[in-house]
């Protein structure tokens, strides 16, 4: 009996193949862009799921009883039912539709069954002026609102006129998004896309059961309702129906409760890692901080096995470089102090030389602002300390772009991964323009640049040597460092990004600003300059061993999934 030896054949799957369900895992992101590494898709649950729907319309899942009444029967039912709604007004006359041919049949069905075009089995339920808009629904009301958006229930309204009524429970489908949902309460239409469909003399459960598992290909946000009636509808006996659904039920909890196991564990793996790197930030002395690496190497291997947990490792690495945690100090090094001296009498000399303005004094550091203590050598410094009047980028009018020569625009969208990706929509300005109305956003190979428009903020990349000169927008803050300061220290410590917890933004909601005085006024820890090179150097290794780690999980990420794929074309065929 091939439903029985399927249904033995799913039980089995899900206690041989744990390992390949949750192995094959997408991380949600968080919100700054970082994979969080919990309440995740997992890619083999999904695919799990995705079998126990395709066995269930093929007539897999459960076994056939002989004493079911056919499909055959049940198709002459739905055909009087039709005629009776017909004749009561209550669905308009349909256009006939063409007997499925052999060849037309997607796979074979079990001798009690039926295929039928899937406009025979329901009817639809007009919409009409019963709709909703968007910028209408409310958070609370009387009357749940559906529409053809992800979640279940869009908001609420106040406004019973616009109320559908319905005979029985409908499936909502949304023409833009293919959404599925199973409605069995009144509801109000929301906008444009919603088709309601209502099955004749169907276990309504089953039959959004077998549309939630058809695949229907996405055109983006065109139309899809025509696709939809061009599917075929698998008809059981109405009795199998019933057990298809309550077999559906059981083995999708049984794929709840191992998605939520493997959550659980996601969320305290990432928690585990958050506390241990933690220990290493929050160390008093070298001997503290050697005994929380000593814990953390000896289970190396066990606590960095997802990219988010990668992640946290690289971000950990970027604050105790900046803490001064990561290369040992060296005596000899030429203290911060004598270093900063230097920058401004380079500061001095370039304003004399008329080549820089002279900056306004900026305000001493007070002890709230620092956030840790610094070793013996390092200082604290505001960022416009160190660099030349630093500005944000102008905004030159639309006809003032090229797209062949002259000088590089950068905007926001060419700050990629951390560095200069000007391949990406290229944009161009003369160098007139450059020269003259421009001079003030005018930036250099070195100059450090970052994002203060968001979301999110603070991207920052090194200005390449690819061009002598270029110009930014408004968007972009720049900092152009005074020599001999590392540029690729200021990078990096930009990177760490802790400095944002400490700056007021301006700007509306959905869209933070930080102001060019703001980006003067960062407070950044700086190290003697020897002691920069050796932490930049540091930084690429450890960074490159973190991506290769990286790259092998997602290899071995991809592996999994096809493992996943395999298993389950395998078990369909």
């Amino acid at each position: 009996d091939q439903g029985r030896q399927s249904m033995s054949a799913i039980q089995q799957l899900l206690t041989d193949h744990i390992d390949i369900w949750t192995a094959a895992d997408t991380a949600k992101k968080s919100g700054r862009g970082r994979s969080s590494g919990t309440a995740g898709s997992v890619y083999g649950i999904k695919k799990l799921r995705e079998l126990i729907l395709e066995l269930a319309v093929r007539g897999k899942l459960v076994p056939q009883d002989a004493n079911d009444e056919p499909a055959s029967e049940l198709l002459k039912k739905i055909a009087a039912e039709k005629a009776k709604l017909l004749a009561e007004g209550k669905i308009k006359k349909s256009k006939s539709l063409a007997e499925i041919t052999d060849d037309e049949k997607p796979f074979e069905l079990p001798t009690t069954w039926k295929w039928l075009r899937l406009p025979d089995i329901y009817f639809s339920l007009s919409v009409s002026k019963n709709k909703l808009l968007s910028s209408e629904i409310k958070e609370t009301g009387l009357y749940p609102v559906v529409d053809q958006g992800q979640r279940f229930i869009a908001g609420y309204t106040d406004n019973e006129g616009l109320l559908i009524y319905l005979p029985g429970p409908v499936v909502v489908f949304g023409d833009h998004t293919t959404e599925r949902k199973l409605i069995d309460f009144d509801f109000v239409a929301g906008a444009d896309g919603v088709k309601i469909l209502r099955p004749i003399l169907q276990i309504e459960r089953f039959f959004w059961l077998q549309l939630k598992g058809l695949k229907i290909e996405g055109r983006g946000y065109a139309r899809h309702f025509k696709i939809l009636n061009e599917c075929f509808y698998a008809l059981p006996p109405i009795n199998e129906q019933n057990r298809i659904v309550a077999k559906v039920d059981e083995l999708m909890a049984l794929c709840d409760q191992l998605e939520n196991q493997h959550n659980n564990a996601a969320e305290a793996h990432e928690k585990l890692v958050a506390h241990l790197l933690g220990t290493l930030t929050q160390s008093q002395n070298a001997e503290d901080f050697n005994t929380h690496w000593q814990r953390i190497s000896e289970h190396f291997d066990t606590l960095f096995t997802t990219e988010a947990s990668i992640d946290a490792l690289k971000q950990t690495l970027l604050q105790l470089a900046v803490m001064g945690k990561l290369v040992p100090q060296d005596p000899n090094d030429e203290p911060a102090s004598e270093l900063l001296k230097r920058i401004q009498a380079e500061k001095a000399k370039l304003a004399a030389k008329g080549k820089i303005k002279k900056d306004k004094p900026l305000a001493e550091i007070t002890e709230e602002e620092k956030p840790f203590d610094l070793p013996d050598g390092w200082e604290w410094i505001r960022m416009g300390d160190i660099c030349r009047p630093i500005s944000s980028g102008s905004t030159p009018s639309a006809e003032s772009f090229k797209y062949d020569d002259g000088i590089p625009f950068l905007k926001v969208y060419n700050i990629r991964n951390q560095e200069i990706d000007f391949n990406y929509k290229m944009q161009f300005i003369d160098k007139e323009l450059h020269d003259s109305k421009l001079k003030r956003s005018i930036i250099y190979p070195n100059d450090v640049v970052m994002n203060i428009v968001g979301p999110p903020l603070g991207k920052v990349a090194i200005i390449p040597d690819s061009f002598p000169e270029w110009n930014c927008n408004q968007a972009i803050v720049f900092f152009g460092l005074i020599k001999p300061m590392s540029p690729y220290y200021i990078l990096n410590f930009l990177k760490e990004g802790s400095f944002l917890n400490n700056i007021e933004l301006i700007g509306t909601a959905g869209q933070d600003n930080i102001s060019v005085t703001k980006s003067k006024n960062i407070v950044a820890p700086i190290p003697p300059i020897n002691e920069q090179y050796r932490i930049v150097v540091k930084i690429d290794e450890l960074m490159a061993i973190c991506d290769q780690l990286k790259t092998s999980f997602t290899l071995a990420n991809q592996l999994q999934q096809k493992l996943a794929d395999v298993v389950v074309e395998n078990t369909i065929c």
